[in-house]
């Protein structure tokens, strides 16, 4: 680690305990939910849900990881998809330049598989012509159905680097499930990213009108998930870096 590296991991550890930053977080989280913030970005022209601060970090751990497969649940318009096969594309570039090759996109093996329970026909229609499309499968499906989990498993029996987002049905119960069939999928040393965990530490008024809230989410879930599971552990430095995130508690990078 040099100079420069030393005093980033020194700030973000600050960050964790510094009491007015997270202060003003939490108040910036709240007041943000409650407007669909989340709802206004894009990513390469399709609508992405995120927080930019998490697409940084999404952008961080594919350089770090390079996988060759990215499994994501939940889909909705796509813009994490194109997010995802973009920066896979950026990774072949990038060996292409190192190699002295030439780049052949529907050659490539890196793969983003996207698996949602409902892909609407126009948001369907929109990702297939995407020019990112040749690097991107999906599946239509419950993503903790059976025979979707022996699909997917299938698949990712084909690559050896794989990262893992879950970003669909909320519920303690549903994430639970997502992460007993598919953070083993994980590569030691890369990630299982468990998406709105925040739901926790919002007021239960919030999700009014979801089948979520505080008790009832992917931070339980996830809490859950690791009392057997000590091959996994919450990388605290990406949500004390970000502190505006979704994903508190959600980072979680395999370690064994």
């Amino acid at each position: 680690m040099n100079e420069f590296q030393k005093e980033v991991a020194d700030r973000i550890s600050a960050n964790g305990i510094d009491k007015v930053m997270l202060k003003a977080t939490q108040q910036f989280m709240s007041a943000t939910l409650v407007t669909k913030y989340s709802y206004n970005f894009s990513f390469l022209g399709r609508p992405i849900i995120q927080y930019p601060q998490d697409m940084v970090a999404i952008q961080e751990l594919i350089w770090e990881i390079k996988p060759d497969l990215i499994i994501e649940t939940g889909i909705a318009h796509g813009g994490s998809l194109i997010l995802s096969a973009s920066l896979l594309a950026l990774l072949d570039m990038a060996d292409a330049i190192e190699s002295g090759t030439t780049i052949n996109p529907k050659k490539s093996k890196r793969k983003v598989l996207g698996i949602d329970i409902d892909i609407r026909a126009h948001n369907l229609s929109a990702i297939e012509a995407h020019p990112m499309a040749s690097r991107i499968q999906m599946i239509q499906g419950s993503s903790i159905a059976s025979e979707i989990i022996e699909q997917v498993h299938a698949i990712a029996a084909n690559y050896s680097r794989v990262l893992v987002f879950l970003d669909s049905n909320h519920t303690h119960d549903h994430v639970l499930a997502e992460l007993e069939a598919y953070a083993p999928l994980a590569s030691i040393g890369s990630y299982c990213v468990a998406f709105d965990t925040v739901v926790e530490d919002m007021p239960m008024e919030m999700f009014s009108d979801r089948p979520w809230g505080p008790g009832n989410n992917p931070k339980t879930a996830v809490w859950e998930y690791l009392k057997t599971h000590p091959e996994f552990e919450i990388d605290k430095s990406i949500q004390n870096k970000l502190l505006i995130t979704v994903a508190p508690d959600g980072y979680l990078k395999r370690i064994g």
